[in-house]
């Protein structure tokens, strides 16, 4: 369960956009969530390998590994 507070504003754009096509705004609210949380995620997976640089392998040393050179 989440609780939080909404600006005015935000909230009569919600229940517009709810209202407008018959869905609740608590699916919008998920949605938009679950969209944000996707990118923050890939957005800090990629800060981290930035900042923490694993091994590198080159696409010849994975074709060659593969059997897939030419």
């Amino acid at each position: 369960m989440l609780s939080l507070r909404l600006s005015n504003e935000i909230e009569n754009r919600l229940a517009q956009l709810a209202e407008s096509t018959g869905r609740t705004k608590s699916f919008y609210a998920k949605e938009a969530i679950v969209k944000y949380l996707d990118e923050m995620e890939d957005t800090y997976i990629a800060i981290n390998r930035v900042e923490k640089p694993g091994k590198r392998v080159s696409m010849e040393d994975v074709e060659a590994e593969l059997g897939l050179e030419d």
